[in-house]
């Protein structure tokens, strides 16, 4: 007890002093708090477009680690290793995949069915990138400035449901902020070493950031920036004898990439350079809606990312940014703010907004695919807030503006639950002010409350019409009831009795079914992600 400052009965301690101590304890308690809200809703979030087939990559994947299978004289990845969607998957590495489907697996084993099972997981392992978004912060900040941050980023209620439902982009944010860490702490030791210090010795000090940075490689072909960010940070340490190191860095990291991504094992060079080329193209139609106009993915107007960045994160972020970056300029002259470092962490937010700004590829499903360049976002956040609490005397007025701050985020996701990330923010109209004028449940997460409601209601035989996805809705259908999917099952005629499951993707026109006295609306403010009625 006496580590904690617990003598003879008395608590010495006070909290900002506890924290001073144990530096992580602030946010370890929130991940705490965090994962207690998650165990206590994982269940509600519906399954997502992309989980099911990328859930079957899981199930299918550890045919390729299998040394039996190697051997067998038939070993093929293709029809084995990449699940019901090979075309789709193969490409992106399985990194995330194998470390958490055995935690999945464990908890279906237990009863939790399929899409909560992963969505536990997902946020669990989520978590880990809070926790390092906190040690991230704290380059620049204080303790109570970098919890406030992380509290932040963690809360937001885009990002909040992404962390359940959404197994490829928060993953890659996770490993791009790990990596990017101990790349930074790589090139601060590779500045810093005693002049005593054996090859050895620096070695091992190379091994886990190179293979961190094949991982995310692997699970996204983006990753490779994080070696250019850590480079560029090297460099400004101005220590260029040692950056022969950065060598056995990349090469360590191209191992790591390839033993993580079977789809390299047949043929490395051409497979990685076809993927690089996919990724850059994005080769999809989709229909996008974006500021109540339909546009093809591949047609919307440069200001897309930067619109829905600042629409679906809550009203704070954006001036709290702008003002943590006026504040690190100021204390960069000053020389009071460690600049290299921070420089880098500002690149990694500007360098793909400018790409995306420029280059104009394919987007859709708001700035999900963007979510690994939040984080720095939420450190100049960070920044900001510190010189307003820094400006506040009373105690009383620093806690009213930390409520303040982090009131509309939670309050969202309070409301709008289980569809946090449907959320927007005042500048839209809210929720309900944004709703046919942007995407909302783009992911179809409303088919499970759809569903719920049609296995109560609808008669064994009844069949419920779905004109996209209707693998979704036949995961929650209950025996009895039949899912027709009308994209694969066109020639299928509607009879008395039936139900039409309508979504609000790609249609602003599901708003007339308001009108509608027999229809069943899913919904959060007034917008509709949902509505179940009779057909025809």
């Amino acid at each position: 007890m006496t580590a904690l400052g617990i003598m003879d009965g008395r608590l010495p301690m006070n909290p900002s002093t506890l924290f001073r101590r144990f530096k992580t304890l602030p946010v370890l308690l929130l991940i705490l708090v965090n994962i207690y809200f998650g165990l206590r809703t994982f269940r509600d979030y519906g399954y997502s477009i992309d989980e099911p087939l990328f859930y079957g990559y899981a199930d299918a994947i550890g045919y390729a680690y299998n040394p039996v299978n190697w051997f067998g004289g038939d070993f093929d990845l293709e029809a084995n290793a990449y699940g019901p969607s090979p075309w789709d998957h193969a490409n992106r590495g399985p990194a995330y995949l194998l470390f958490t489907r055995g935690p999945a697996h464990l908890l279906q084993s237990l009863g939790v069915d399929q899409a909560s099972a992963w969505h536990l997981v997902n946020f669990l392992a989520f978590q880990v990138a809070v926790y390092f978004f906190y040690i991230l912060a704290r380059r620049w900040t204080g303790n109570w400035a970098a919890l406030f941050a992380t509290a932040f980023f963690s809360t937001q209620p885009v990002i909040w449901e992404h962390a359940f439902i959404n197994p490829k982009d928060p993953s890659f944010l996770l490993f791009f902020l790990v990596s990017l860490e101990f790349g930074l702490r790589m090139a601060d030791r590779l500045a810093d070493a005693p002049a005593e210090e054996k090859p050895l010795q620096t070695f091992k000090h190379v091994i886990l950031p190179g293979v961190l940075l094949g991982l995310t490689t692997s699970i996204r072909i983006l990753g490779p920036l994080v070696a250019v960010l850590v480079g560029l940070y090297f460099l400004l340490l101005k220590k260029p004898k040692r950056i022969a190191w950065f060598i056995p860095y990349g090469l360590i990291a191209l191992l790591a990439m390839y033993v993580s991504w079977p789809y390299l094992w047949q043929n490395p060079i051409q497979n990685f350079i076809g993927t690089l080329t996919f990724m850059a193209d994005n080769p999809t139609t989709l229909r996008v809606l974006f500021n109540g106009d339909l546009y093809r993915a591949d047609q919307l107007p440069a200001r897309y990312l930067p619109t829905m960045m600042l629409l679906t994160l809550t009203e704070f972020v954006w001036p709290l940014a702008l003002l943590g970056g006026i504040v690190a300029v100021r204390r960069a002259r000053k020389r009071d703010l460690e600049w290299k470092s921070l420089l880098v962490t500002f690149l990694w937010l500007a360098v793909p907004m400018v790409y995306v700004l420029w280059m104009r590829p394919p987007m859709y499903d708001g700035f999900r695919h963007f979510l690994f360049i939040v984080p720095p976002l939420f450190v100049f956040a960070g920044l900001g807030a510190e010189a307003l609490l820094r400006w506040s005397r009373f105690t009383w007025l620093r806690g009213l503006l930390v409520l303040l701050l982090l009131g509309p985020a939670l309050f969202a996701n309070i409301r709008l639950h289980p569809y946090q990330y449907t959320y927007y923010n005042l500048y839209a109209g809210s929720t309900h002010g944004a709703a046919y004028r942007y995407e909302t449940d783009y992911w179809l997460t409303c088919y499970k409350d759809a569903m719920g409601w049609v296995n109560q209601n609808a008669q064994d035989g009844q069949r419920v019409f779905v004109n996209r996805e209707g693998y979704i809705a036949a995961y929650y259908a209950r025996g009895g009831v039949e899912v027709i999917d009308m994209s694969r099952q066109a020639t299928v005629q509607a009879r008395a009795g039936d139900y039409m499951l309508q979504t609000s993707r790609a249609d602003p026109g599901i708003r007339k079914v308001r009108t509608d006295p027999e229809a069943i609306l899913i919904q959060r403010q007034g917008a509709i992600f949902c509505a179940i009625r009779p057909y025809p």
